[in-house]
């Protein structure tokens, strides 16, 4: 996939300028490079991870090895899990997919400044509650409307994260390729080509120099039973 400047707020947005600062201030510094892990499913969730720079995808593989991206983290975006249980396991991998700048902030001093001021305490239970409204609406996509329905939620998540107005409709301004599309619902390439080109034919969707057109919004909405979230919500 190229890089492309995304159109909604990094998933920090609920913390104040104060408090990204206090936790600025208990990071490390971390550079990892593009294909190397950041972390791994199951290993011990002690950490969260700051993206400074760069972009990091997130995912879930199943029993017979199938990998799923979860979610698609960049600069400005929190990551990891924290959970109040001290032998937390973490419930997905983490690799980055360009080079990264990564700001580390270990759970022991994150639990200390959160005892010590309430505002960030605060701030921090909406963004636990953000990323878990984030990781339902992904189980959602893929568990009760199919296959048909994963696809167009994702094409609407990206037309969230990258889309353009235009008088043709919604360009996505970062190119997918067909593969990246079915990773991220579990299913093999032909099947999305196959969608794909039903949907183009419908006359829903189209194509601009490898880009994605979205020609008929309400058409893909309509497959995957659209609730209208926010966009903070229906983002990659």
């Amino acid at each position: 996939m190229t890089s492309s400047q995304p159109h909604v707020a990094a998933n920090t947005s609920c913390f104040s300028v104060d408090s990204m600062d206090k936790l600025t201030r208990i990071m490390h510094e971390i550079h990892v490079e593009a294909g190397s892990g950041v972390y791994w499913e199951g290993d011990l969730a002690d950490k969260l991870y700051y993206i400074r720079t760069g972009k990091v995808k997130c995912t879930k593989t199943n029993e017979d090895g199938k990998e799923f991206v979860m979610y698609l983290f960049r600069e400005g975006d929190f990551m990891g899990q924290f959970d109040p249980y001290s032998d937390s396991r973490q419930s997905f991998t983490a690799r980055a997919i360009e080079p990264c700048t990564i700001g580390v902030v270990l759970k022991s001093d994150l639990e200390m400044l959160l005892w010590q001021y309430g505002d960030l305490a605060v701030e921090f239970m909406k963004w636990m509650g953000l990323m878990h409204r984030l990781t339902q609406t992904k189980f959602r996509d893929l568990m009760l409307y199919g296959k048909p329905g994963a696809l167009c939620s994702t094409i609407i998540r990206l037309a969230n994260t990258f889309g353009k107005a235009t008088p043709e409709g919604i360009l996505i301004t970062e190119k997918w390729t067909h593969a990246e599309l079915a990773d991220t619902i579990g299913a093999a390439r032909e099947s999305v080509n196959r969608m794909l080109a039903e949907w183009k034919r419908e006359g829903a969707i189209d194509q601009r120099d490898g880009h994605l057109l979205i020609t008929d919004l309400s058409y893909l909405q309509q497959i995957c039973h659209c609730e209208l979230c926010p966009k903070e919500i229906c983002r990659l």
